[in-house]
């Protein structure tokens, strides 16, 4: 199950579980779309791994597998 990571690593950008603008790669970084497209170029800084769409969770199975809360943008 994907932890769902609530926030872009590099710009902050919130990242609900229903974003359709959340992208992760296989290690589950995470980063909106803008940053993904742009500055990285499709590829994650942390691991290279390719930064592909998140999945969204279902509404209904979100209290059973809540996201994450912990935030992972750093300054």
């Amino acid at each position: 199950m994907l932890e769902m990571r609530p926030d872009c690593e590099r710009c902050g950008a919130d990242l609900p579980p229903g974003a359709v603008n959340a992208t992760i790669c296989s290690f589950e970084c995470t980063f909106c779309t803008e940053c993904a497209r742009g500055p990285l170029a499709g590829n994650c800084p942390n691991c290279g791994g390719e930064l592909l769409p998140r999945p969204t969770r279902a509404e209904h199975l979100l209290e059973k597998y809540p996201p994450s809360t912990t935030r992972r943008f750093s300054r």
